[in-house]
């Protein structure tokens, strides 16, 4: 059974940091956290590429990172020197042989 719930979000300040925790389970590969702000198209934000590195987009690049505890089936974001421009919601997508799978995602908002 496929299983992917993401957590860690709320409101936080500029400059601000959150660590966003996805728990995957039931799939064969993490695909990435992508996020989606009001009005724009979803975007991949993190991912990890063949051979375990890290790849991020050029708008969070220095500020997040990506890393994963494969014990716990969790796969984190950290987010450090937040901007109100990451507002969004933030997800994890995942698959299996057939299926790609969303979780439901977690509000992020960066706000003074």
């Amino acid at each position: 059974q496929v299983h992917i719930v993401e957590s860690g979000g709320g409101l936080v300040q500029p400059g601000g940091s959150l660590r966003l925790s996805c728990v995957v389970s039931g799939v064969n590969s993490f695909m990435g956290w992508y996020r989606q702000a009001p009005g724009k198209q979803r975007e991949l934000v993190a991912t990890f590429n063949s051979g375990g590195s890290t790849a991020y987009s050029d708008s969070v690049k220095g500020r997040f990172a990506i890393s994963r505890d494969n014990a716990k089936n969790t796969v984190y974001l950290q987010m450090n020197s937040l901007k109100p421009e990451d507002t969004a919601v933030y997800y994890c997508k995942a698959r299996n042989s057939f299926w790609e799978y969303w979780g439901q995602g977690t509000q992020v908002t960066v706000s003074s």
